[in-house]
């Protein structure tokens, strides 16, 4: 049979169509299907068999219950997933009507995903949840059950999603009817499989970008920005990238005209020149909108393709807060969904390629949409309205980028670091990151969730302001104070904690300036606490580039909610402070004060103003932060586990109380892992990996692929790197090291190991390619 099965022409007088994409992934449509700006698969020639109203591949049963008209999803052995509830479709204009879909979920069953919801929740159940693009919340419209199933959500227009004792329910505010696919991995990763195989896999990033970023909002002038890496190199520290925040480009009135047009930039395209000879790469910050006097702004609106709602900047005034709206900025946000409007785009961001731009910095890809009108939904763009397109706009604006440096290739992989996303934007080249959060711990217990769940939609790249964006309730001692006062600087420290186990390791905020020497000097327990998070993050760098290459060709994830490993223990199902950092290393940061009091922050993402509701005067506060203190922590049952730090062994399955210092961060190594530590270095590429120290973990088999390739450019993608297989033995107590696979130029053709146990036992093997077992 077909893929393709016309079910029933149903009593609501929509036609429904059931589609096996493969095997086990069913596009479901009742109406009229949506224009897919995210789905890239072709569908599969599937073997389909029919028995009455019920039709199976060899993954997957779907059963159409004829009294209700609803369909219910089950594997072959008759387990049933997921069963629908009702449909409705209500007409709301000429061209749209409001659709929703119910489901029937088990009373127990946890549910994941939707997007960064900054709540602190993994488990979706019992939430009610309007999705809209904002500055601090992002929505994919990817749902997964711990039962092995997902779903997409294929509608772009603002959804309100529900879970209550009636159902579960998906509404959105515009369609032509119901659009949706059912997925079944069986797993977190097999959900996450799926929905890479509809939208697209994942590109490598360069190596360079796993290293440490430093940004504030935002560097006034072209020597500022270079003095970070010049004071960087100075002290030591490492770093790889420095960040060009906004208005580089002069006023608001030229907001986002894409070229150094302040009298404080003029020599922009230099700055890049001497920041690469400091082996440092450089980032920009661009935008979705741009001011009235630019190329841009003239070129789009002669063209009918810029939007007519307020957005961001407000007043042309850039030095008056708050806004002066007397003073309008004139700022319109363009139509992304127009190849037309893209293409104007980037052939004005190509000015900034041109001067050695080395990443994209897409700030406000929501977009801000301020004040909303009913006229402003309704209004026309590409492809429909902008309430049918709303949430695909960060998709459309980043896929315009990457599809068009990828066509202008000049060796550099693409990196994109944007404030939102949609479904579907791992495949262009993007990094997102949570938006203007602010600086509190409530805050920052919020990331861990909301970057488990971004992962679990298939998006993998995910990072958050290191400190928070909004710091101003710290600056107790005066303006720019927060990096002296030390509630700040212990959250701070933590902070950097959690950044190490992100896909992106970036310092920014406003308020106060972030760069290692405004929290103390060498020697002090701040600054020292600080550099000790950076350094080993660049000793990680073989694990974390060996992972990015199995996001990439694996459908892996950099950041794993444990009971992606571990769903057998119900204990972790709901676990929001601890994740998976790939296979090996179970992270499980501070997330709650030890050395001070906390403060209570709630910040406005849009005004900056911060209100608190405790008030600690602590700028004056002497820390010992020296003294030890003490943290609990859960271990999941399955495995052994070895405390990163001190080798100390635990069963799995069990609450552990760790004794905790400031400068480190809680981490275990589940046994039978292979973890491989670079050497250190101020920047990637400074040294060689000709000497990695493999740190074997006893007490399982296991086994590591190390990935290697040029660091940069698209040669992967013709076969241009090398992996070795490590394997461990816990029976024989060998390790073998398998003979290298494949080849790219400057690939290192003799190397040594040095092979580390928890006990203290080491050996050092000189490996040339050829296979080789270590004995112990």
């Amino acid at each position: 049979m077909t893929a393709t099965l016309l079910l029933a022409t149903v009593a609501w007088a929509q036609e429904m169509k059931v589609e096996f994409m493969t095997p086990s992934i069913v596009h479901v449509v009742k109406g009229e299907p949506t224009k897919s700006l995210v789905v890239i698969a072709k569908p599969e020639q599937v073997e389909v068999t029919q028995k009455g109203n019920t039709w199976k591949s060899s993954e997957l049963t779907v059963k159409l219950e004829p009294e209700t008209e609803t369909l219910v999803f089950m594997t072959n052995k008759g387990k049933v997933l997921l069963k629908e509830k009702g449909i409705s479709m209500v007409r709301k204009n000429e061209n749209e009507f409001e659709v929703s879909q119910s489901f029937f979920l088990d009373k127990d069953e946890a549910i994941y995903g939707l997007g960064t919801i900054q709540n602190g929740k993994m488990n979706r159940r019992g939430e009610t949840k309007r999705m809209e693009q904002s500055n601090l919340e992002d929505f994919q419209n990817v749902l997964q059950s711990i039962k092995g199933w997902g779903i997409y959500w294929e509608n772009y227009s603002p959804t309100l999603f529900k879970d209550n004792a009636e159902g579960m329910s998906f509404t959105s505010e515009a369609g032509q009817g119901v659009d949706y696919y059912f997925m079944y991995g069986g797993s977190a990763d097999g959900v996450i499989a799926q929905m890479r195989h509809l939208t697209g896999d994942v590109p490598m990033f360069p190596l360079w970008t796993y290293g440490f970023w430093q940004s504030k909002e935002r560097y006034k002038t072209a020597a500022e920005t270079e003095s970070i890496v010049d004071q960087y190199r100075a002290l030591q520290v490492p770093l790889d990238g420095i960040i060009q925040d906004w208005q580089y480009w002069g006023s608001n009135y030229l907001w986002n005209a894409m070229d150094f047009l302040s009298e404080d930039f003029v020599n922009g395209p230099q700055m890049i020149k001497n920041v690469h000879a400091k082996h440092a790469h450089f980032m920009i910050s661009i935008w979705a909108s741009f001011g009235p006097q630019t190329q841009q702004y003239r070129e789009l609106a002669e063209k009918d393709l810029l939007l007519p709602f307020e957005t961001w900047p407000q007043s042309g005034l850039s030095h008056i807060w708050p806004p002066r709206k007397d003073y309008p900025s004139g700022v319109k946000v363009y139509d992304a969904f127009s190849p037309e409007a893209r293409a104007i785009y980037w052939n004005h961001l190509k000015r900034l390629y041109d001067y050695g731009t080395d990443a994209w910095w897409m700030d406000s890809t929501d977009p801000d949409f301020f004040n909303p009108r009913e006229s402003d939904y309704a209004h026309p763009v590409y492809g429909g309205t902008w309430r049918s397109q709303r949430n695909a706009f960060p998709l459309e604006t980043v896929r315009g980028i990457y599809q068009a440096q990828r066509k202008d290739d000049r060796g550099k992989r693409v990196f994109i670091m944007t404030r939102s996303s949609y479904a579907g934007q791992q495949h262009y080249g993007s990094n997102m990151w949570s938006g203007d959060v602010n600086s509190s711990w409530d805050m920052l217990r919020k990331q861990v969730p909301a970057g488990l769940s971004y992962s679990l939609t298939g998006n993998p790249n995910f990072n958050t302001d290191i400190g928070g964006f909004f710091c101003n309730a710290y600056n107790t001692l005066g303006p720019a104070s927060a990096p002296r006062n030390p509630q700040y600087q212990e959250l701070y420290v933590r902070w950097m904690q959690y950044g190490l186990f992100c896909p992106v390791f970036r310092s920014h905020g406003a308020d106060a300036p972030r760069e290692i020497w405004q929290f103390g000097k060498k020697g002090e327990p701040v600054y020292d606490a600080i550099e000790k998070q950076i350094r080993l993050r660049y000793r990680l760098l073989p694990y974390l580039y060996s992972i990015a290459w199995q996001v990439t060709s694996n459908n892996d994830s950099y950041m794993r909610p444990l009971f992606a490993d571990f769903a057998q223990d119900k204990t972790v199902w709901n676990v929001n402070d601890e994740f998976m950092f790939g296979h090996s290393i179970l992270a499980a940061p501070i997330v709650n004060p030890q050395y001070t009091e906390e403060k209570i922050i709630r910040t406005d993402a849009m005004t900056g103003w911060d209100r608190n509701e405790l008030t600690v005067e602590s700028g004056h506060l002497k820390v010992d932060w020296a003294a030890p203190q003490t943290a609990v922590k859960y271990l999941p049952k399955g495995a052994k586990w070895y405390d990163f730090w001190t080798n100390m062994q635990y069963k799995g399955g069990q609450r552990v109380t760790l004794e905790t210092t400031f400068d480190r961060v809680p981490m275990f190594v589940r046994a039978g892992s292979i973890l491989p530590l670079g050497p250190e270095m101020q920047y990637v590429g400074e040294k060689a990996w000709d000497n990695l120290e493999l740190r074997i973990y006893p007490g399982a088999d296991g086994s590591f692929m190390l990935y290697e390739d040029e660091g940069d450019n698209y040669n992967y993608e013709k076969g241009a790197y090398s992996v070795i297989q490590f394997s461990w033995n816990e029976n024989t107590r060998t390790l073998t090291i398998s003979d290298r696979q494949g080849t790219y130029p400057g690939m290192l053709e003799n190397r040594q190991f040095t092979v580390v146990l928890p006990d203290g036992k080491q050996q050092v093997v000189r490996y040339d390619g050829k296979k080789q077992t270590i004995l112990f």
